[in-house]
């Protein structure tokens, strides 16, 4: 077994015996933890009470978190003529149409966020098996086809996080930096959790939110109280 470094160590003891914390005591223990020498990212593991393989139990959405995260996204945006030109001027750091397809094919994806207008879809279809495993891929339920590309690569740069269920029916995501004031961070952990509920599918049956943790980028993990992620305070 590998030896635990100190830093691992101190961390790990400060947490232990405590669990179903508040979202307030969760955060200030995390970032009394988090002494990595970059500032860490907080991230929110929300187990649920739902089988994606159904359909009618897939959960995924957007939510623009009130402080937002912390993290500079790289937009690429698919579109011709006024729309790229739209797209430029709202900041998109990549605008194209089959060269950028190509680009993509070739192997460079230099992009944390893609957006397409509706008539750039059989261009981007061609890179479902690409951008799809990496959830790349533009889609209207989560605002990233649209002809308002301007808003769309504001609302990406401005604090906007999407989500989906993974196979096990677990939701992963960064809320926010360690250097985020402790109140910030809170409101970002709520109104992530509050998107999540209003997103529970019409399959779901029994309990829909199972098990909330919050961790920093290298630091252990606590669970939170479920009712005190899901009440606004």
């Amino acid at each position: 077994m590998a030896k635990l470094g100190k830093r691992t160590k101190a961390a790990r003891e400060a947490f232990v015996g405590k669990e179903n914390l508040s979202v307030e005591e969760a955060v200030t223990l995390i970032k009394g933890a988090a002494s990595a020498k970059f500032d860490e990212t907080l991230e929110i593991a929300m187990n649920l009470g739902v089988d994606p393989r159904h359909a009618d139990q897939m959960v995924r959405g957007v939510v623009t978190l009130p402080n937002g995260t912390g993290k500079t996204v790289r937009v690429a945006v698919f579109a011709r003529g006024a729309k790229a030109d739209e797209a430029k001027a709202a900041g998109a750091d990549i605008v194209g149409a089959e060269e950028l397809m190509e680009t993509i094919q070739g192997g460079t994806i230099e992009f944390d966020r893609c957006i397409a207008t509706p008539d750039m879809m059989p261009i981007v279809g061609r890179l479902g098996k690409i951008l799809g495993p990496r959830n790349l891929m533009p889609n209207p339920k989560v605002g990233t086809v649209t002809m308002d590309v301007a808003q769309a690569v504001a609302n990406a740069k401005g604090g906007e996080v999407q989500f989906k269920v993974e196979k096990a029916g677990v939701i992963h995501a960064g809320i926010g930096k360690c250097s985020f004031d402790d109140g910030k961070l809170a409101e970002n952990v709520r109104a992530f959790v509050e998107a999540v509920s209003r997103a529970k599918p019409s399959g779901a049956k029994g309990a829909y939110l199972t098990k909330i943790s919050l961790s920093s980028t290298m630091g252990p993990g606590v669970s939170v109280d479920v009712d005190s992620a899901a009440s606004a305070s």
